[in-house]
């Protein structure tokens, strides 16, 4: 993505936001395909148990509404994510709590 590209990412990222849980730009994706064979994770050493998975179908249901927004411009992200904090949120930061 180039910074003449930002006008059409702002049109098409509410869009994707809808369709996917995973945005990336200028960026290769890893290659874990999200399926319901697709379940690994766990306690401890890692395991397969079904109970406990970070990837896969049963994993989605431990989210409410999982976006990844991963190497997007600042001015691409949702006001909530900026790091300016436009919308005043209190945070963590450094340790810190803080609202600015």
């Amino acid at each position: 993505m180039e910074s003449t590209d930002l006008e059409l990412a702002r049109r098409l990222i509410p869009v994707l936001e809808s369709k996917t849980n995973r945005i990336l730009a200028n960026k290769f994706s890893n290659t874990v395909e999200i399926g319901y064979a697709t379940v690994h994770g766990g306690p401890y050493p890692a395991t397969s148990d079904s109970r406990f998975t970070s990837v896969g179908a049963t994993a989605i249901e431990r989210f409410l509404r999982p976006i990844c927004y991963e190497n997007l411009p600042p001015e691409l992200l949702p006001p909530a994510l900026q790091d300016s904090n436009p919308l005043s949120l209190w945070r963590v930061r450094d340790g810190e709590l803080e609202q600015r």
